[in-house]
């Protein structure tokens, strides 16, 4: 049933209650309960979900494929010493993963080696020339990070030097694998029972990769006369790379994030301490923090700097190079802001010639490719489609897409590829990278117009603004805001509460920053509310919100947040949308 008769909203979508169907018994009266539920958690999963913890959501590591090779061949370089060298991605989930890697294995009493490819110059994933220098430099062991997953030319030339290479990875994967001597990844077609865990993040796979080490060597004995190192103090380091992964934060990643910030809190990874500073947090980071705060800096090195930046960062234990990293990954965080800006604005005005395609695949010659993936998914949010954003040099560009839900880009991307319209590509449902010839541009566009245009068409007829309770101008208040926090942590999967509020009155807007418009509203009952509607300044909701006047009446939709400036009891709404009420 539609919401105060909103079948269409300013933004041009109908508003549902996202409460449980069928009986009215069914639902619950507690508050968090009622939240929980209609994100998809059984009455007998209640308490588990209330509280998410480790224990009550791990799997045994043993069910995935692999998992016990990789754990005993790490075991024997733990005990016989071997080099060991961990191959990461450029991006958070890649650096948290090596970083979570190389931390334990010092804790074990090894001193592996870090290799992060630069994004410009050798591009996503591991390279044969890569790998084989790392053998050459000594190393016995190689572990690649959140990548491998299709290398299979750079594995054969490992494998060729005498080099053994376990891929821990959660991309999607053909039916054929890369020759490794482990492939721990979810995401495997032959995965059995672990594929029910396919939403981790690589950061993720890695900390049970470590549990399964733990174990081998506990077995061994190993720990007898030595410490063993306390895998749960990572725990920050994989809900950093969990949330900036954009993680579908249900089941284990639940527990991963709601203890991890708990672990970052204790302030043990001073790199992370600097990088808070640096980013201006005054409070222990949030889940939104480590989204939209702490992740962008750590990509920041990857995209417009050096790469491995953020594995330094997140694995010293000196505080003055703590500091001195942060603060070059803040700087290098406004340049990459920048860049992004103009290459969005030049990608929209591209975007706007394809108003047909279901997928908006989009080209420039001199765009930066360290920042297409953040523009990719400005124009996902603002087309209500998935996007692929490509920067050109010369006859090849490297492309990066986000889709949307109910859309798996990651599949159809490896579809293109194995139909030869791609150099190189792969990915998982809702982001993909590829390499592509700029001949080749339009072809992509149309397989994927004929392969995902009824997907696309099908999510955006499903579109509709969900929200999870109705409340009055004063009911908008920080002691709501607590109690809609304790149904977290929320994020990619597990959305942030919406409420609705209405009908209001607009006292005051103008536009601030950079194109957002804020607005007082005051409602029936008395009560005034502080809005704002980030990026909106030109569009429907924006232009609605502007020229309202006093005397028109709006429902609005949005997500409450404690208004820390104010202090007290005070709360703010961050609009989504507004619906005329008269």
């Amino acid at each position: 049933m539609a919401a105060f008769s909103v079948t269409r909203s300013i933004l041009g979508q109908p508003w549902r209650w996202r409460g449980l169907a069928g009986e009215a018994d069914s639902t619950p009266d507690d508050l968090i309960d009622q939240l929980l539920m209609s994100r998809g958690v059984a009455r007998d999963g209640l308490a588990a979900h209330r509280e998410p913890t480790i224990r009550g959501f791990m799997p045994d590591p043993s069910i995935f494929r692999d998992m016990d090779v990789a754990a005993e061949r790490l075991a024997l370089a733990v005990v016989e010493g071997h080099p060991v060298t961990i191959f990461g991605d450029y991006d958070v989930d890649g650096a948290t993963s090596a970083a979570l890697l190389i931390r334990l294995l010092r804790g074990l009493g090894l001193s592996p080696g870090s290799y992060i490819p630069d994004r410009l110059l050798e591009g996503y994933g591991p390279s044969g020339d890569a790998l084989a220098a790392i053998a050459a430099g000594g190393a016995q062991l190689i572990v690649t990070v959140d990548c491998g997953a299709q290398a299979f030319e750079a594995l054969a030339q490992a494998h060729a030097v005498g080099v053994e290479v376990i891929v821990v990875d959660h991309h999607k994967c053909t039916a054929e694998l890369p020759r490794a001597l482990a492939m721990v990844n979810p995401n495997r077609l032959d995965e059995g029972e672990g594929a029910a865990h396919g939403h981790l993040a690589a950061v993720g796979v890695a900390f049970l990769l470590g549990a399964a080490l733990l174990r081998t060597l506990r077995a061994r004995g190993w720990f007898a006369t030595r410490p063993e190192p306390a895998l749960i103090e990572l725990l920050d380091l994989v809900a950093l790379g969990t949330v900036a992964d954009v993680a579908a934060l249900r089941g284990l990643n639940r527990a991963f994030v709601s203890q991890g910030l708990k672990v970052m809190r204790q302030g043990r990874n001073i790199g992370l301490v600097a990088l808070a500073k640096a980013a201006g947090l005054t409070k222990s980071p949030t889940c939104t923090d480590l989204g939209f705060a702490l992740g962008p800096r750590i990509n920041a090195g990857g995209r417009v700097g050096k790469s491995d930046l953020g594995v330094r960062l997140l694995v010293t234990d000196d505080a003055d190079e703590a500091a001195e990293i942060a603060a070059e990954l803040d700087r290098l965080n406004g340049e990459r802001r920048a860049i992004e800006q103009m290459v969005t604005e030049a990608a929209e005005l591209v975007a706007a010639t394809q108003a047909n395609r279901a997928v908006a695949v989009v080209s420039g010659d001199g765009w930066h490719p360290g920042v297409i993936g953040i523009v990719a998914g400005r124009l996902k949010e603002k087309l209500g489609r998935p996007a692929i954003v490509i920067a050109l040099d010369g006859a090849t560009g490297k492309g990066s897409g986000r889709s949307i839900s109910g859309v798996d880009l990651g599949a159809a991307i490896l579809a293109a590829k194995e139909s030869g319209l791609l150099v190189a590509g792969g990915g998982h449902a809702m982001a993909a990278g590829l390499t592509v010839e700029a001949a080749a541009i339009d072809s992509l566009a149309d397989f994927l117009d004929e392969r995902l245009g009824a997907d696309v068409a099908r999510a955006r007829d499903d579109r509709a603004l969900l929200y999870d309770a109705v409340v009055s101008a004063r009911g908008v208040a920080g002691s709501l805001v607590d109690a809609l926090e304790a149904g977290g942590p929320y994020g990619a999967g597990w959305p942030a509460p919406r409420i609705t509020t209405g009908p209001v009155r607009i006292i005051k807007a103008d536009i601030v920053g950079n194109g957002h418009v804020r607005a007082i509203v005051a409602g029936d009952d008395g009560g005034s509310i502080k809005t704002i509607a980030f990026r909106q300044a030109d569009s429907p909701l924006g232009l609605a919100l502007l020229g309202a006047g006093p005397h028109r009446r709006l429902w609005l939709a949005g997500r409450a947040r404690r208004d820390d400036w104010s202090g007290g009891d005070k709360a703010e709404l961050h609009l989504d949308d507004a619906a005329w009420a008269d």
